[in-house]
């Protein structure tokens, strides 16, 4: 069976693909430094679509520019911020915790519908939320609950979290994305995103923490930049074409189930008690949340 006509083998494929940027972003400390990487990251996923898509770009400029605020602020948002926290996080915290934090997103984006939409949450829901939470407090103390008295979390776990709550809030805001089409509307925000990961890298260089990348560098470069930056996305807007954005995002459930099985294997990561029970916790309170939506 082709793998352009099965929309779980896409789905499996595009979440493979996003916990391969962990494992990436972790691969990075030591040969490149996270603005650095985040910059270089956009300039390489930016000349890939603009080569694709380009003509559509230009085709549907106007509407583009009478949207450029709302594109702006979802580029910063969605793209620069969320990059920029993901592989900063790297440096202080594993490919498994920043794979099990990335599956709470579809929580985050249940609760951000409400607060924003006023978006139904039922009971069930409420209850797969709470449990949600749990797992991620588990997996930030390192199963050490009392650490919650004196806030001693991992400063890594902390910036992954708000970098997942920065992308919830984009995810919820595109309820309102302008009528543009996929391609040049991904095309406009990474134009955003590396426009504004430029002053990052600015300050990074200023404060001399820059690292420029070596040969391993520039391997992993390429590597988010082709595939999460763009074949995964490609991916998910055909899956989404298929099945609905609601049954594909359940998918993104399964990132931190790929991260816990690729960080072990592949950077010999410790896989502890406490992880084992925060992705049971993590994927059990998405279900739950979820199970109306089904």
């Amino acid at each position: 069976m082709r793998l352009s006509n099965n929309p779980y083998l896409i789905l499996a494929a595009t979440t493979l693909i996003w916990a391969g940027n962990a494992v990436a972003s972790r691969m990075a400390v030591g040969h490149v430094s996270p603005m650095m990487l985040t910059a270089l990251r956009w300039i390489f996923t930016l000349l890939i679509m603009t080569t694709i898509a380009g003509p559509a770009f230009r085709q549907e400029w106007p509407e583009i520019k009478a949207n450029a605020g709302w594109l702006i602020l979802m580029g910063v948002v969605g793209f620069t911020g969320f990059n920029a926290l993901f592989y900063l996080s790297a440096q202080y915290t594993t490919a498994v915790n920043i794979g099990i934090i990335q599956g709470s997103i579809p929580v985050m984006v249940l609760i951000g519908a409400f607060l924003a939409y006023r978006t139904r949450i039922t009971g069930l829901q409420m209850i797969g939320i709470a449990v949600t939470l749990i797992g991620i407090v588990l997996l930030a103390t390192r199963g050490h609950l009392d650490q919650l008295l004196g806030l001693a979390f991992n400063f890594g776990d902390l910036l992954m979290l708000i970098a997942c709550l920065g992308y919830a809030a984009y995810t919820v805001a595109l309820r309102e994305r302008p009528k543009i089409s996929p391609q040049p509307f991904f095309l406009s925000l990474s134009a955003v995103a590396l426009v504004s990961s430029l002053p990052l890298l600015a300050i990074e260089i200023a404060s001399g923490a820059a690292r420029w990348p070596d040969a391993k560098a520039l391997a992993i470069i390429a590597y988010v930049a082709l595939l999460p930056g763009f074949v995964a996305q490609l991916l998910f807007m055909r899956a989404v074409e298929m099945i609905g954005p609601g049954r594909a995002g359940l998918w993104v459930n399964l990132v931190p189930v790929w991260a816990a099985i690729l960080g072990p294997l592949i950077l010999g990561e410790l896989f502890a008690w406490y992880h084992a029970v925060a992705l049971a916790l993590v994927l059990s309170g998405i279900a739950v949340a979820e199970s109306r939506r089904r």
